[in-house]
Order: structure tokens, then C-alpha cells, then sequence
């Protein structure tokens, strides 16, 4: 007997598969048959090979200078970072935003191929921070591009970052399973 460590979920290594009998799933299953979408076969390559534009402008942008370094490894997570905004798909702000870096900050995400996503790092780049009540600093990144995933604290520490990059790519398998479920 098999025992199952999750109560009231389906036994490990039994896949359902949709319009089939109990017997032809099991034998699908033991030849190795995945059923998949395009959709979703595209969404976990895009989510489990994320490439962020680092755009650093003050101390948040060290904390995501440790978190990609061998400590924390974002490589085993597919995430590796790119200096070019034609090679990334995410863009990570980390810091504070001012107001003439906000049509630049814009460019380069205009110049990102789709689709992308948006991380703001930190308390500047999600609403100005300590520095809120400065004429030249934006409250916010999400007042020039949109943003996917806030992660708070100043600075938010390697592990909070890494939180919101999985959190970024649950969403981005949510997404696909929405579009298999429209159509």
C-alpha cells in the first residue's frame, strides 16, 4: 500500500488524465505520456528561465548583487542576469526612482522584448520611501512602467527577493493556465 504524506491529495505518481479510464491513465503513465498545452509548455520555459535587467540605483541594488552571487545561486532557479535590455524579460528597479530617471527607466522598458515583467525592489522603487516627500523623487516605479511584484523593506534582504522572483514566476504560470482556461 502507498502511502500518501499529503491528506485528501491524489497518490504521488498517479496523473489524471482528462476523457480516459482509470486503466488507459495508468497505462499512459507508465509509457511516459505528458499532456500539456503550447501555453503551458511555454509558460514554465519562460518562468523557469527568467533573465532580469538589473537596473540598481542605490542601496536595494547591493542586496541584489548578494543574491546573485554563490550564496543564494539565482542560477539554479534559471534566473540569470542580463546587462542588455534586448536579452531580458524582467526588469528588477531597485532603488529610488527620480524624476528625470523616469523616461530613461522607460526606454529601457520599452526597449525589452514581450512578453515582460516588472519587479520593484525595495521601499524607494514601490513608493518612494524615506524619500517621499523630496520634489524630484517619483512615488512609486508603477507611475512610469507596471509592475508584477512589490517586494517591501529597506533594503529587502537576498531571501525576499528570491521570495518575490518565485512569486514572479507563479504568476506567470497562473497566467498560462488562465489563457488554457478562456479558450
Amino acid at each position: 500500500m502507498e502511502m500518501n504524506p499529503v491528506p485528501g491529495s491524489r497518490p504521488a505518481g498517479r496523473v489524471e488524465f482528462e476523457g480516459f479510464s482509470d486503466e488507459e491513465s495508468a497505462e499512459l503513465t507508465r509509457a511516459g505520456v505528458l499532456v500539456s498545452t503550447i501555453e503551458q509548455l511555454k509558460a514554465w520555459a519562460r518562468a523557469n528561465s527568467l533573465w532580469p535587467l538589473t537596473f540598481g540605483l542605490a542601496c536595494c541594488a547591493i542586496e541584489m548583487m548578494g543574491t546573485g552571487a554563490s550564496h543564494y545561486d539565482l542560477d539554479r532557479f534559471g534566473i540569470i542576469f542580463r546587462a542588455s535590455p534586448r536579452q531580458s524579460d524582467v526588469m528588477i528597479v531597485a532603488g529610488t526612482v527620480t524624476k528625470k530617471m523616469g523616461p530613461l527607466l522607460r526606454r529601457l522598458y520599452d526597449q525589452m522584448p514581450d512578453p515582460k515583467w516588472v519587479v520593484a525592489m525595495g521601499s524607494c522603487a514601490t513608493a518612494g520611501g524615506p524619500y517621499v516627500r523630496s520634489y524630484a523623487v517619483m512615488k512609486g516605479v508603477d507611475q512610469v512602467v507596471p509592475v508584477d511584484v512589490y517586494i517591501p523593506g529597506c533594503p529587502p534582504s537576498p531571501p525576499a527577493l528570491i521570495y518575490g522572483l518565485n512569486k514572479l514566476q507563479e504568476k506567470i504560470r497562473m497566467e498560462a493556465r488562465r489563457k488554457v482556461g478562456r479558450a
